[in-house]
């Protein structure tokens, strides 16, 4: 799988975990269609791709051993990284620490690492 189709799956799995997990309606950018989505954060779904698609590589496949919470929070640190590269002063929200995200947030990081280990079988 290519880079850009990496990150369409990235956005398709962050998209269905915030219909499903989200409390409420989400605030359209949330579910913004990959057309729509805008380039910096496509480059940067696709680079947490690449990230979690090379740490399940190189862990053998051992990463479906991880709990729901170490995959999150690996997706989540990852996310991190790539708000600090584009853009000089982030929102707080966008660089929080995994305890501080909402649940609906870390239920949705976990679905988007195993969507990506799903796809990799």
């Amino acid at each position: 799988m290519s880079q850009t189709e990496g990150a369409r799956l990235f956005r398709e799995a962050w998209i269905a975990g915030v219909h499903q997990d989200f409390p409420g309606e989400p605030k359209a950018g949330y579910v913004t269609p990959w057309a729509e989505t805008p380039q910096w954060e496509r480059a940067a779904a696709g680079s947490v791709y690449e990230q979690v698609r090379q740490f399940i590589e190189i862990s053998g496949g051992t990463t479906a051993r991880l709990t729901r919470e170490q995959k999150s929070r690996f997706v989540a640190t990852c996310w991190t990284a790539q708000m600090f590269r584009h853009f000089e002063d982030p929102k707080p929200g966008y660089v929080a620490d995994w305890p501080d995200l909402p649940l609906w947030q870390q239920e949705t990081d976990a679905d988007i690492f195993e969507a990506i280990e799903k796809a990799l079988r």
